[in-house]
């Protein structure tokens, strides 16, 4: 959806009828998501004639991350590395923790490395 409103956003504001019927996904699905990626300040909305939605930023200042931490919350592979997890009695002594943070660190990583601008690019190439 975010692609498609990259690529058909211009100057104006972009239906989700028409990113629906393009991208061949739900119109009800993308009613869900959409409330949560405004609030995160990814999308910016447009009520009423020729209302609709376009990205907030450009498309190569929005991560992969922002976007998965937007729709799924906390991406933490363990409940204890979660934002604000209760406070754990083995934390200090955890064998597997050090793991866990290392992969989360990857994870947060990786995906921030990636922009949509990126996802674009790519896919133009192939």
């Amino acid at each position: 959806m975010l692609i498609d409103l990259n690529r058909y956003q211009g100057d104006g504001y972009v239906s989700l009828k028409d990113v629906a019927q393009r991208e061949n996904i739900s119109k009800k699905y993308l009613e869900q998501i959409v409330p949560v990626l405004n609030r995160s300040g990814i999308l910016c909305a447009n009520r009423g004639y020729q209302g609709g939605y376009r990205l907030a930023s450009p498309a190569d200042q929005i991560s992969v991350y922002d976007v998965l931490k937007a729709t799924e919350g906390s991406l933490a592979c363990v409940a204890c590395l979660e934002e604000h997890a209760m406070p754990c009695e083995r934390r200090e002594f955890c064998p597997t923790l050090p793991v866990w943070k290392k992969f989360d660190e990857l994870v947060k990583d990786y995906f921030s490395k990636i922009t949509l601008q990126d996802m674009i690019q790519q896919q133009g190439e192939e």
